[in-house]
């Protein structure tokens, strides 16, 4: 039975698959399958694990031979395509080899700013070239990769001092994140700055414990600016998601200015208490490791109130214009700020990683309609790629309330590999 269904799945991928398409050659298959099992007799199945006659060396054999027979065949980019279907890609993406893309990435990235920043020995860990600071709180934040330039793209006067980077979408260990703060601390302490999902928020933590141990002086704030859900598949209470650009921007230039730790972590805090995002997902993302997307969608269908790490939204709907999008996202987001008219705002229309400027452009010209029917003021509007969930098609709104003291603050001097303001 083993040899039979190895060899069913060989014949299913570049046979079937390819001839038939993906949904005629899985039927075919398990036809073929349930029809060698049917009409064998009990004891031929049997007699392939009798022990005494040494046939149970199959399975392990098996287990071990697939692979090789096999999964070169299957492994990515395999262009899939039958009688009447379009060819589909499984996954093609410019990576060499999925276990050490992250890696690669950092190494790159050092490469294309060495005077800006530099890789811990044996870590993830990006910090400061110039790093650590004196006279300056640090700031330092982490979590996984695939959400570029989010982490290590902020990091730069006015905004990081270091980031740790998991693997993608998974949590950098307490190890590494304690190892960050240690090698950011010149001695005025560290502000942490924590998405809010369940692994971040927990290693985060023990790696506070460890570094207080050894004499540093951390605080740390949780960002959650999600609107869409209270509860996700990875946090409890909100996600923390693109509004966490804006708690580096004024944090980062707070700390700048010489300010206290105390100081720099009210003004995180207050960020967090002003600031609210939802998005959406016109197509899921494929990471590196699986090869296929994360969760599927119809080609007329749309998810609302997506994480960025690929989690479920709130609702699946028919595919809507852009206008209808940027309504609903702005209403949500708007609905659980509840400002008063006359409030200024500072907007994020954030792309996911696979949308055009020109969409998010589109997507911004009606959010901007939208505040001022609302009798809103927009102080600044940001367009572009923040914080990316790969190759995923899609934006996400932010909105932050702000007053005199985060407009100078979001208006400071930034100098980073994704951002540059004079």
């Amino acid at each position: 039975m083993a040899v039979v269904a190895v060899a069913n799945g060989g014949f299913r991928g570049p046979v079937l698959l390819y001839r038939t398409g993906e949904t005629l050659g899985h039927v075919a298959s398990t036809a073929l399958l349930v029809g060698h099992v049917e009409g064998a007799p009990a004891s031929v199945t049997l007699g392939q694990y009798d022990v005494l006659a040494g046939q149970v060396r199959i399975v392990p054999l098996a287990s071990l031979v697939a692979p090789s027979l096999f999964g070169r065949q299957l492994t990515p980019p395999l262009r899939l395509s039958g009688p009447g279907d379009s060819v589909r890609t499984i996954m093609k993406k410019l990576i060499n080899d999925p276990d050490g893309v992250v890696d690669e990435m950092l190494d790159g990235m050092t490469a294309a700013h060495p005077d800006r920043l530099r890789r811990l020995p044996d870590t993830q860990v990006l910090v400061r070239d110039d790093g650590p600071v004196d006279g300056k709180v640090a700031l330092v934040t982490g979590g996984g990769s695939g959400h570029e330039p989010t982490h290590a793209g902020y990091i730069g006067d006015g905004m990081l001092d270091g980031a740790a980077a998991g693997d993608v979408f998974s949590s950098p260990t307490a190890d590494e994140f304690e190892e960050l703060i240690g090698a950011c601390d010149a001695g005025d302490g560290v502000l942490a700055i924590i998405k809010n999902y369940e692994g971040d928020v927990m290693n985060f933590e023990t790696a506070i414990e460890l570094a207080e141990m050894e004499g540093v002086e951390v605080e740390s704030v949780v960002v959650n600016d999600d609107v869409a859900v209270e509860d996700s598949l990875y946090t409890s209470g909100r996600r923390g998601v693109c509004g966490t650009i804006l708690v580096h921007k004024a944090a980062g230039a707070k700390a700048a200015q010489g300010a206290d730790l105390p100081e720099v972590a009210r003004v995180a805090e207050k960020v967090v208490d002003n600031v609210g995002t939802m998005g959406t997902a016109l197509t899921s993302c494929v990471t590196p490791e699986k090869g296929e997307p994360t969760f599927e969608l119809g080609d007329d269908e749309i998810e609302l109130g997506i994480g960025i790490h690929g989690e479920p939204g709130t609702e699946r709907t028919e595919t809507m214009r852009a206008d209808e999008i940027t309504e609903h996202l702005t209403d949500a987001v708007l609905d659980d700020l509840d400002l008063d008219e006359g409030q200024e705002v500072l907007t994020i229309v954030n792309g996911m990683g696979g949308t055009p400027q020109m969409e998010l452009f589109v997507v911004n010209r009606r959010l901007q309609e939208l505040l001022g029917e609302r009798g809103l003021e927009t102080c600044d509007a940001w367009v572009g790629d923040y914080m990316t969930s790969l190759d995923m098609a899609g934006a996400s709104i932010t909105v932050c309330a702000v007053d005199e003291e985060l407009k100078e603050l979001f208006d400071a001097p930034v100098d980073t590999p994704a951002l540059t303001t004079k």
